[in-house]
C-alpha cells in the first residue's frame, strides 16, 4: 500500500487499516523471542540487578555528603549538603523521567501562565516534586513494603523463565562429554566429538543472530512500503549508499559479529566461565583414563595443561590430555583461551557502549545548548573543552586510573575496575564529540524553521529536542562508532599495562600482556589471537563509522578533519 506526505494518519492509525502485514511480522517475532525465551529472561534479570544496584548506590550519596561535611563542618551543615544533593539527584532524574515517561505538559494542565524559560523550569520543578513525593512515600509509608514485594514476585518469575530451555543453550547441544571405552563419546549432542558438537552450537548461534538481524530489515522494508507517511524520504537513500559501502558493509558485519560473541559469550564458549575462569576448582568432569572413568575438577585439570611453550603447550584447535576441547589453545595457566576471549567481549563492549553513550549524550546536550544561547555559554563551553583536549588524553585517562584505585574509591571496585574506566573515557572524551558536531549544531541553530518555532514562543528545550537533535543525530552516529573503537583499544592498552580491568575479571588487553613472553615460542596464541581480535574490532567499528559518514553525506570525501581527530583520539591519542 503507498502512501503520499499529504497522509495526516498517525502510524497506530495505518496500522489498524492494513493490520496484516504488522501481524505476520510480529508473529515472526515472537517466535524468535520464544526460542530464546529463557536467555531473554535471563538478560532482563541481570540488567535489572544492575540497575538496582546503580539506584541504591546513588541513593546512599546524601548520606555520604551529610556524613562528610558533618564530620568537618557540623551536623546542620551536613543536613543542608544531605538536602541539596537529595534535591540535585531528584532534578537530575526528574530531567530523564520527564523527556521518556511525561509526554504532556504538567504547566499547561494546571492552568499555570508563565514565559516560555519559566516553564521549561516549573515544568521540571514539578516532576522533581512528583518524583520527591514517590520516594517518600516509598520510603516512609507501607507503599515501599508494597513495591518490594511486587517486585519480588517479577523476579521470582523471571528465574523461572530463565531456567527454560533455548535454542543455542549448552543444554541443547551440549559439548562437554568424554570419550566412552569404545571409542565414541557420551554426553555430547547425538554423539558429536566436543570439536563438532561446540562448532554445532555456534553455527546455530550465529544463524539465529542473522535470522534476527535479516527480520528486523525485513520489519523496515513492510514499514516503509505499507505504513510510511512519504514514499521516500533522505534516508532511502544513505541505506542504499551504506548497502553499496563494501567498506562500510565489512564494518557492520565485524561489529555484528563481535557484538553477538558478547551477547551469547556463555553458550559460545566451549566452557562456562564459572569453570573455567572464576571457580575451576569447584566444577569437575568426567574423563576416560585407560580403562575406568576419572572425575576431576577443572583447576586440577588445568595445572597439566598449560601452554608455556617448548613441550607444554595445547595450542589452537587440538584437546588437551584430558579431552577437552580448545578452539584457541590453552593460556599460560591452562584455562580455555577462547572461553576467556568470548567473555572478554562482553567486557569490552560494555565499557565501551557505557562510555561512548555517556560522551555522546553530553556532547549532544552541550553542543545544542550551545548552539541555541550562543554567547557567555558557548564560551565557557569551549574553554572547558579545549582545557581537557590540550592535555594528553591518555595520561589523563592513567592518571585518573590510578589515582581513584590508590585511594580505594567505591566506584573501582565495580565491575573490576570497568565501570570506573567507562567514567574516565566518557569525561575526557566528549570534548572530542562536542567538538565534532558543534559545527552542524550552529548551522541548524541559523536556520529559519528554528528562527520560526522561536518567534511562535516554542520552549527551548522543545525546539532543540524537535528541530535541531534530529539533525545532528547523524553526525553523532558517525563519531559515536569512531569513538567506540578508540575506547576498546584504549581499555585493552590500559589492562596490558596493569592499569585496566583487575582479573579474575578477563579482558583482551591482559590476554595479550600475560602471553607477551610466549610470542616467541608455540604458545604464541596466547597473546596473538586476542590482539588480532583487538585490531580487527577496531578497523570494524572505524569501517563502519566510514560507511555511515559517506552514507549520510556522499559529499564528504573521507570525511571533516573533526571526524578524524575524533577516530584518532578515541582512545586516548
Amino acid at each position: 500500500m503507498s502512501t503520499n506526505e499529504f497522509d495526516e494518519r498517525t502510524l497506530r492509525e495505518r496500522i489498524a487499516e492494513n493490520p496484516k502485514p504488522a501481524l505476520l511480522w510480529l508473529l515472526g517475532a515472537l517466535v524468535l523471542v520464544a526460542l530464546e525465551f529463557g536467555r531473554a529472561a535471563a538478560g532482563f534479570l541481570r540488567v535489572a540487578g544492575a540497575t538496582r544496584y546503580g539506584i541504591e548506590t546513588t541513593a546512599t550519596l546524601p548520606s555520604q555528603v551529610q556524613a562528610s561535611l558533618a564530620e568537618s563542618a557540623g551536623s546542620v551543615v551536613g543536613w543542608v549538603g544531605f538536602l541539596v544533593t537529595a534535591l540535585l539527584l531528584l532534578a537530575l532524574v526528574a530531567i530523564v523521567v520527564k523527556w521518556l515517561f511525561v509526554p504532556i505538559s504538567l504547566v499547561d494542565r494546571l492552568g499555570i501562565e508563565a514565559s516560555t524559560g519559566v516553564e521549561d523550569v516549573l515544568e521540571r520543578a514539578l516532576v522533581t516534586v512528583l518524583l520527591g513525593v514517590l520516594v517518600a512515600l516509598v520510603v516512609a509509608t507501607p507503599l515501599g513494603g508494597v513495591v518490594d514485594a511486587v517486585i519480588a514476585r517479577l523476579a521470582a518469575g523471571l528465574e523461572a523463565a530463565s531456567d527454560l530451555p533455548t535454542l543455542t543453550s549448552r543444554q541443547t547441544i551440549p559439548n562437554e562429554g568424554y570419550r566412552a571405552v569404545d571409542g565414541g563419546w557420551e554426553g555430547t549432542a547425538f554423539g558429536l566429538s566436543p570439536a563438532w558438537a561446540w562448532a554445532l552450537r555456534v553455527a546455530v548461534i550465529y544463524a539465529y543472530a542473522f535470522v534476527w538481524l535479516g527480520w528486523l530489515w525485513k520489519g523496515y522494508e513492510i514499514f516503509r512500503e505499507h505504513y510510511r507517511e512519504a514514499d521516500w524520504t533522505p534516508r532511502d537513500d544513505s541505506i542504499n549508499r551504506l548497502r553499496n559501502h563494501y567498506w562500510g558493509v565489512f564494518g557492520l558485519l565485524v561489529v555484528f559479529m563481535f557484538v553477538v560473541m558478547a551477547l551469547w559469550a556463555q553458550p559460545l564458549s566451549p566452557y562456562t566461565a564459572e569453570a573455567n575462569i572464576y571457580s575451576p576448582y569447584e566444577h569437575e568432569f568426567t574423563h576416560l583414563d585407560g580403562d575406568d572413568y576419572q572425575t576431576l575438577t577443572h583447576g586440577e585439570a588445568n595445572i597439566m595443561t598449560r601452554s608455556q611453550g617448548g613441550d607444554s603447550n595445547v595450542g589452537m584447535l587440538s584437546y588437551d590430555q584430558y579431552d577437552r576441547y580448545h578452539p584457541f589453545g590453552t593460556n599460560q595457566d591452562g584455562k580455555d583461551l577462547f572461553t576467556f576471549v568470548a567473555y572478554g567481549a562482553r567486557v569490552s563492549l560494555v565499557i565501551g557502549v557505557l562510555a561512548t553513550a555517556l560522551m555522546a549524550f553530553a556532547a549532544t546536550a552541550l553542543a545544542l545548548i550551545t548552539a541555541y544561547y550562543k554567547g557567555l555559554v558557548d564560551l565557557v563551553t569551549v574553554v572547558t573543552a579545549d582545557s581537557v583536549i590540550s592535555l594528553p588524553r591518555f595520561l589523563l585517562v592513567l592518571l585518573l586510573s590510578v589515582v581513584f584505585k590508590e585511594a580505594n574509591h567505591p566506584i573501582a571496585t565495580i565491575y573490576d575496575g570497568g565501570i570506573l574506566l567507562a567514567l574516565i573515557f566518557a569525561a575526557t572524551g566528549w570534548p572530542l564529540l562536542w567538538r565534532a558536531v558543534r559545527g552542524p549544531a550552529l548551522q541548524i541553530a541559523g536556520q529559519e524553521w528554528v528562527d520560526a518555532a522561536r518567534s511562535y514562543g516554542q520552549s527551548p528545550v522543545a525546539t532543540m529536542q524537535k528541530h535541531m537533535s534530529p539533525y545532528i543525530a547523524g553526525y553523532m552516529l558517525v563519531y559515536a562508532s569512531l569513538s567506540l573503537g578508540g575506547v576498546i583499544i584504549g581499555v585493552a592498552a590500559l589492562s596490558f599495562l596493569g592499569l585496566g580491568v583487575e582479573a579474575p575479571t578477563p579482558e583482551w588487553g591482559r590476554a595479550v600482556y600475560e602471553g607477551r613472553s610466549y610470542v616467541s615460542t608455540a604458545s604464541w596464541h596466547i597473546s596473538t589471537l586476542p590482539g588480532i581480535l583487538v585490531v580487527l574490532v577496531v578497523t570494524g567499528f572505524n569501517a563502519l563509522g566510514d560507511g555511515i559518514r559517506d552514507a549520510i553525506d556522499p559529499e564528504s570525501e573521507g570525511g571533516s578533519e573533526a571526524a578524524g581527530g575524533a577516530a584518532a583520539t578515541g582512545g586516548g591519542g
